[in-house]
């Protein structure tokens, strides 16, 4: 089932605007610290655990 372009962008588009005055500076700003967090967490345990398994392999 294909959605038209202009249906799926008017859907977005409303969804974004419905949400938009909910929320503030701060959740913003949360939001955005916590998926540098995550980010960064990931790509570290990537990195332990590749190091890892190239030990173990050994």
């Amino acid at each position: 089932m294909t959605v038209p372009n202009s249906t799926w962008c008017t859907t977005a588009g409303g969804t974004f605007l419905s949400v938009l005055p909910n929320l503030s500076s701060e959740d913003v700003l949360k939001t955005v610290l916590l998926a540098i967090i995550g980010t960064v967490v990931s790509f570290v345990i990537s990195l332990v655990l590749k190091n890892g398994m190239k030990k173990r392999k050994k």
